[in-house]
Order: structure tokens, then sequence, then C-alpha cells
């Protein structure tokens, strides 16, 4: 399982059965803004890898919604952790202050929440680059009865530096909760640091957690027309279950080597790929189906495995790394990929500069027939940054762009009349949003985070958006 076919986007992959029963017709997509509410008057503000802390598309989850009650969780100008949560309605936020403080100005640095349905606790994970993580766990059935348990510092744990003992790596990033279809709480990280690091999963049974392992390779080599690398790491643009069970992830590579570009003021990003697992994540399949890992053994997604790519594209276009992806009724597939494309020329010289100038968002899926098909949103991000994807209880597509701007595409178009729904002017939004995945799910309500544009290390108003989508 080490050879490596290229998968170009136009063409079909082979079909697989999917599960779930794609929803009948319905209206098409639109947002009505309800309000915002403000989280905090004066969050921490510092612009690190061009993004914020407190407000990166990457975040699983930063804001997210569990019987009724919203919880978020962000750094307070005094750099301490906080976490809060509302009830259904209120537009107050009841917050709790923990006793951590950000250890350094690096937006990578970001707070991740999870629910164990199992025994209705709930986790924190942060503060992490490559180094050590911070957790928290509260006490069981904190959320399960929010209305009967009074919001104070008691009901979370201490802050801990391992999960309960379990300790998993000493290069630690990218925390990710994601809930299993029978209520276990997994958690999705990067061991190892950019351009050299593997993937790994540990998982929370209600009583204790155990480390899954790693189930990517950083190894074997990947040439482009320019040169070669023989390290390098996969980046996830999410990781999903879907109403069927199935755990879903688009991913792009990430080169250590530079000689793979065109520039060295590119980004060695490249291919947009895909997998699967239907044993939660013990296993893993390409989009034929194909076994291509075991995660904890030797066998692990390689960038020399077949099957993987189903959009191809070289490191010369600053292709972003960690943008989105869902799932819809039927089971299948949809991401948000980004990158300079070739129209506005083959080599990008600054990555930041460039994505400002010409990037552009498209709409990667899997059709009903199993094959392939791209989108170009037609909605300039004017951003260096991410784009995320939501869809609909008739699913409808929702990209909110940088700056909180909402563009939509029905599902009876095949996703092709793709228009800007929202322009956010009002919302003086600085970049990336962090989505309220649960809440679309739930309240039919997309909510995102965000925070106000400020200068330096002035700290800023952090807020929640509110949309109604179609009912």
């Amino acid at each position: 399982m080490r050879r490596r076919t290229v998968l170009a986007s136009a063409l079909a992959a082979a079909a697989v059965a999917v599960p779930g029963t794609a929803r009948a017709a319905g209206p098409g997509p639109s947002v009505t803004a309800s309000g915002t509410t403000l989280l905090d008057a004066r969050a921490i503000y510092f612009v690190s890898y061009d993004g914020l802390v407190n407000n990166n598309a990457f975040q699983k989850n930063g804001l997210l919604t569990y019987k009724g009650y919203q919880y978020a969780a962000w750094y307070t100008a005094t750099r301490n952790a906080v976490v809060a949560r509302r009830a259904p309605g209120a537009t107050g936020w009841s917050t709790i202050t923990l006793s951590h403080q950000l250890k350094s100005d690096d937006s990578h640095n970001v707070i991740s929440l999870g629910v164990s349905r199992t025994d209705g606790r709930l986790h924190l994970n942060m503060d992490s680059h490559s180094d050590g993580f911070f957790y928290v766990k509260s006490v069981a059935g904190l959320v399960d009865n929010p209305a009967g348990t009074a919001w104070t510092a008691t009901v979370l744990g201490s802050v801990q530096t391992t999960l309960d003992g379990l300790a998993l790596t000493s290069q630690f990033t990218y925390p990710q909760f994601i809930a299993t279809p029978e209520g276990r709480l997994q958690l999705s990280y990067r061991v190892g640091v950019s351009g050299n690091g593997r993937n790994a999963l540990a998982e929370y049974d209600g009583s204790a957690w155990k480390a899954l392992g790693e189930w990517t390779s950083a190894t074997g080599t990947y040439t482009s027309e320019h040169g070669s690398s023989s390290a390098r790491n996969m980046y996830l643009h999410g990781i999903d279950y879907d109403t069927g069970g199935r755990l879903h992830s688009f991913f792009t590579w990430r080169e250590q080597n530079s000689a793979v570009m065109c520039s060295s003021g590119g980004i060695t990003n490249h291919d947009t790929g895909y997998v699967y697992s239907t044993d939660r994540g013990r296993t893993w399949r390409n989009d034929a189906g194909t076994l291509v890992a075991t995660t904890g053994s030797t066998d692990t997604v390689a960038v020399t495995d077949s099957g993987l790519v189903v959009d191809a594209l070289n490191p010369d276009h600053s292709l972003m790394n960690q943008e989105s992806q869902a799932t819809d009724s039927a089971g299948l597939p949809h991401a948000i990929i980004s990158y300079v494309p070739g129209r506005f020329g083959q080599c990008t010289t600054n990555y930041v500069t460039d994505r400002t100038a010409n990037g552009r968002a498209f709409h990667l899926r899997k059709n009903s027939s199993g094959g392939w098909q791209k989108t170009e949103i037609p909605v300039a991000p004017n951003s260096s940054q991410r784009t995320k994807l939501v869809l609909d209880k008739y699913d409808n597509a929702y990209a909110v762009l940088p700056h909180g701007r909402i563009a939509g595409a029905s599902r009876s178009s095949g996703y092709t009349d793709w228009t800007l729904l929202y322009d956010a002017a009002a919302l003086n939004a600085f970049g990336e949003v962090v989505i309220d995945e649960w809440r679309v799910k739930a309240d039919n309500v997309l909510s995102f985070m965000y925070q106000e544009k400020s200068t330096g290390t002035t700290p800023s108003a952090l807020r929640v958006a509110d949309f109604a989508l179609p009912a």
C-alpha cells in the first residue's frame, strides 16, 4: 500500500456504498441575522501566523451547543483561559475564569471543547504548539443538567498536563474533539512538527482515556517538478462522523523540504486527499474502499499510498491547510479548499500576499454517482485565511468566508448557484471565524465566534453572531 496514484478531481472515483438517505428537496440557502452577543470586551489580541488565537477556523470546538446551552472558550486580555455558557435564548454569558494563562503569543495555541455523552462531562484541551498541552475535565453530568448545576469554578476540575494520567506526546498540536455515535469522546491531534508529523487518536469511554495510536506517516518520498522531499505531515480539513457512523477526513500534505516549490516564498502544501473509517478510526480506507492504514500499527497512511488524492495540485499555488469539511444527509463528504488558480500564474512567490490578491475558494464534493465535483465559489476571499463550510438540514451549502461574509449554494442546483448572502461589513471582524457545528444541527442556527479588528496588541471585543437558516 505504498503506491501513489493521483486522481484528477474531474474523474470519478470508484463508487462505494454510503449510509443514510438524502433529504427531500427544500428551500434554497438563506441567512437571517438575529443579532450578536458579547463574550469579552477585551479579549487578547495579537496577530501570529496571520491569525488570532481566539479565532482559528481549525478549532474543534471553540464554540458548541449541547442540550440547548451554548459553550465558548477563549483567552482574556490577562491571558487567562475562560469558559462561558448561555441558556437558550439568553443574550448574556456566564463565565468561569481558569487559573491557566496563555504561555506564548502563538495563534496555534487554541482552546478546544468536547462533550462526552456517556457521562455528561465538558472537556477542554488548550495552549499547545508542538509541545505539551493543558487539559480540564468537568464534573460528571454538568452538560446533561445545566439548568440545575451552578456555573462556578467548582464544576471544572484542576488543570492537568495529561489526560487523567495518560501522557500522549511532548510534541502535541491541533486538538480536535469528536463524539462517536455511541457517545464516546475522541481526541484527534498531531504528533511532531509542521512538515514532519503524524496524526493520532485517543479515546475516552466515560471512565478512562486510552491512546489508539498514530494513523498517518511522515515518511516516504514526494517528488514535484522542482525537487523532492522525504518528510511531511498530513493536515486535516476536519474529522467528522456522518449520520451512519462513518468517519470522514479530507486532508492536504505539507512537505518539509522547500525544494518541491517554485519559490521559497510559497507554501509546500499539495493535493487534496480523502480517507474514511467505518470502525471508529481503527482502520482507514481510500475513496475506492481499499484499506490503507491500521491505527496504532506500522501501516499508516503515507504519501506514497494509491488512491488518496481526489483533487490534484502541485505545491506552487499556496493551497491552504486545515480548511473545512462537512457531510450531507446521505453521508456524502464535502470540503472547502482554497488556493491561487493557474489563471493568476503558475508560481506563488509570497503565499500571504498572493492568496490575499488572487486566492479563490472551491467547493469539492462527492456526488451520488461516486465521482468528485469541484465548483469555484465566485466570491473572492480577499484574505490569506480559511473559509468554513456548513450544510443546513436541506443540504444547502454555506461558505463562511474570512471576516464573516457568508455565501450559499443550493443542493437543487448541484451547488452551482453560489452567491453572497451576507456581507458582514457591520461586524468589523478580523479574519477567520469559529463555527458552532453542533448548533446548526440542533437548532437550525448558524452561529459563529469572531473577534473585532484591532492593532498591535490592543485587546478587542470577542462576539458571537447568530443567523437563522431555512426552517
